[in-house]
Formats: structure tokens, sequence, C-alpha cells
């Protein structure tokens, strides 16, 4: 089963004022960022947590109908079916009465008995569902863990948003790299010419050979 996110939320858990309050941000050259890295971390927590956190619309495409009659989207949390067609074996939509379909939302299950439903007539991509999920429509429908998982990640994205990791390392901006650079050139040259010190420092011993 594929799933195509159809209808975005239309807002978002955290409002751009709100995330400048809690970073204590007090400019606005900064606004289009923040709502940038408020919409990547709540896309972030849902694809960790396969839950949508605002009402969003979503086509599920299957090739057969479960067996039992009852669909597991791995996605939550459902709120209702809005639309459901078959394809024959001519590629032709067939829709559905919704009615069919019960939405178990403490299982988070699509239930409907097998013999209600019509087969497809294709062997892939015969079945479309298209459902609503999410809390609600609201930044404060969202489950309150959820939200501030996003504040936190917005939070550590904005203090951190110069660097770029990279593997096991960590790239910056070149005026960065440079004065990084001169400052290790700088402890390096301290250390050595320290090492020198110490060696012109040391008395020097002569050693008689053999007679």
């Amino acid at each position: 089963m594929s799933a195509i996110l159809l209808i975005p939320p239309s807002a978002e858990p955290w409002s751009v004022a709100e995330v400048k309050t809690f970073l204590r941000v007090e400019h606005d050259d900064d606004d289009a960022v923040i709502a940038a890295l408020i919409a990547a971390a709540r896309g972030h927590v849902e694809a960790l947590t396969r839950r949508a956190l605002l009402v969003q619309r979503w086509r599920f495409v299957l090739d057969r109908w479960p067996t039992g009659g009852r669909l597991d989207p791995r996605m939550g949390p459902l709120r209702s079916v809005i639309a459901a067609r078959v394809f024959d074996a001519a590629n032709n939509a067939h829709s559905i009465d919704v009615e069919t379909f019960v939405v178990d939302t403490a299982a988070n299950i699509i239930a409907s008995p097998c013999w209600a439903l019509p087969q497809p007539g294709r062997f892939a991509a015969g079945i479309e569902l298209d459902v609503e999920l999410g809390y609600g429509a609201l930044g404060s429908d969202v489950p309150d863990t959820l939200r501030h998982a996003i504040r936190m990640l917005v939070a550590h994205w904005y203090e951190n948003r110069g660097l770029a990791a990279i593997g096991g390392n960590v790239a910056m901006p070149a005026e960065r790299r440079a004065a990084s650079s001169a400052s290790s050139i700088s402890a390096a040259s301290r250390s050595f010419c320290r090492t020198r010190a110490r060696h012109r420092q040391r008395p020097i011993v002569l050693r008689s050979g053999p007679t």
C-alpha cells in the first residue's frame, strides 16, 4: 500500500509569533526562516510518529482488499473516509459508497465486510481510498508532547542554522572555517614555540668516548 498526500494542513501547530517568543527573537528578519523550520519540524515529527498532527487528506492505493476486511493504514489518527473507488481491467474508475466503511478510531482501522466490496479489475493499484487524518484543525488540538517536540526541534535548527552536518564532521561557513583555522594554527605555533624553548633551556652534556 502506498500513501499520497492530497491536501496538506492549512496551518501549523505553532505560529511564527509563538515560536519567536519561545526563541526570544524580537526582530522580523528571520520570519520566513522560522516559518519554514516550523513546517519542516512538523513534517519530521509526523514522519517519525506516523501521525498526522493537523487535518490533512491522503490517498491510500492498494492492489487488493485486506483479508478480513480490516485495513490498517499505518498512519493516523483516522477521521473519515472521503471517497473510495476501484478500477476495472480497462482502467475505468468505479466509485464505492463511503457508507460501506466504518472508521474505528480507537484501533485506527478502516473496516468493511469483504462481501460488500467490489474487486478491482487491474492487478496493481486497483483500489484508491481518500481519507482524512489529523487530531484537528487547530494547533491546540495537537497533543502537548508532540507540539513541544516541534518547538524544541525548531529551536535546535534555528540556533544551529549556520552548521551543516556531513557524515561525522561539521561543515562551517568560510569565515568561520578561516577563524577556526587561524585559531588552530596560532595554538599550534604557541605549542611549537614552547617546545623549542624547553629544548633550548636543557643543559648540553658532553660525553667523552672511550680512550
